[in-house]
């Protein structure tokens, strides 16, 4: 009776407040409908991003699972300080390790070899992850075909020092096999006396070695003092090289592998550290020459050229180092992200 009794305008307001109800109730289930569908996208998207995330993670534990890395070791640079350590882990971190040995001590394989060689290691799969080692000159992979390049490693270590060490090693042997008995034993001159007397042993010419060991296998990184030599070292060691560090800085080396390589150095640095094998071999007697002795070296060609290579690789080194033993907070805080993947 009250409705019938209202006049026409508040019939007509209250028309219009109806109207407006239906109409927010419409929108406001066409929002629910669309939160819902968006909901759904979104949730799509996610589990595609994850799916693809668990991908990714999977196909990088699956390359790590392939990895294989080769430390084609230079002579007297504490290798075998380093390589101690590399036996002690793999057990523990599930790798296979294997000493490269050429006849005779060879340091470069013949053409056939090298094919055998690169594609045994690429294809011997029941071995990885696998960690090879041995006095042998660098070997470029990729010239063979191969689908991927192993991880190469290398320590370089001052040229005269390395030098002097190799020639007191050849008479005296060092505390590692001391019951060896090495070429030159008996020989007693010091490195001053032989210099001195221009013995061959001593000739500066044959501190050629860190660089054809970087360089490679072609004839022209053994031509003594070769300047193409020294640049293809430089250039092999920025394209190819996994990480080379430098004898003196061997604990930085290896922070510096358990880092970027937990897969094989896990847990390294800490033992490197405690225990007793740091230093596994020595020269069992070594004086250090005269100044006279060293200018005399230093004069020659061939101690600028390993000298140059050696302060390269330093230089390379200690840049790595920086980003990453000493890092500033914006390296530290560092991380990158995928965006923007199409299709959808």
């Amino acid at each position: 009776m009250i409705l019938r009794n209202l006049p026409f305008a508040q019939w007509v307001l209250i028309l219009i407040l109806v109207i407006v109800i239906v109409y927010l109730r419409q929108r406001l289930n066409n929002l629910e409908e669309s939160y819902r569908s968006l909901h759904d996208a979104v949730a799509r998207i996610d589990a595609r991003y994850n799916n693809g995330h668990a991908e990714a993670r999977r196909g990088i534990e699956d390359d790590l699972e392939d990895v294989v890395v080769i430390y084609n070791r230079v002579p007297k640079t504490a290798s075998t300080s380093f390589m101690g350590l590399v036996y002690d882990l793999c057990k523990q971190n599930k790798y296979h390790v294997l000493h490269i040995n050429v006849t005779n001590n060879m340091h470069t394989l013949t053409f056939a070899n090298q094919v055998q060689f690169a594609n045994n290691i690429s294809n011997w799969n029941n071995i990885k992850p696998a960690f090879y080692h041995g006095h042998m000159a660098f070997l470029n992979f990729g010239k063979f075909g191969t689908k991927r390049m192993p991880l190469y490693i290398n320590l370089l270590r001052k040229p005269l020092d390395r030098f002097i060490s190799y020639y007191y090693f050849l008479r005296y042997g060092d505390n590692f096999r001391p019951h060896i008995i090495r070429k030159k034993h008996g020989d007693t001159k010091t490195f001053d006396e032989c210099i001195n007397s221009g013995q061959p042993d001593c000739d500066p010419n044959n501190m050629w070695l860190q660089i054809p060991f970087l360089c490679g296998h072609d004839p022209a990184c053994w031509e003594i003092g070769n300047s193409w030599a020294l640049e293809e070292a430089k250039r092999n060691l920025q394209r190819y090289y996994f990480l080379v560090g430098v004898t003196e800085e061997l604990n930085e080396f290896v922070e510096v592998l358990e880092n970027v390589l937990p897969r094989i150095f896990r847990g390294a640095y800490n033992f490197f550290l405690h225990n007793n094998k740091s230093h596994l071999r020595q020269t069992t007697q070594k004086l250090n020459p005269l100044p006279e002795t060293v200018d005399i070296i230093q004069q020659s060609v061939v101690w600028k050229m390993e000298n140059e290579f050696y302060n390269f690789a330093l230089e390379h080194f200690h840049a790595v180092k920086r980003r990453l033993i000493n890092a500033s907070p914006q390296d530290v805080n560092q991380r990158f992200m995928y965006e923007k993947i199409r299709p959808k």
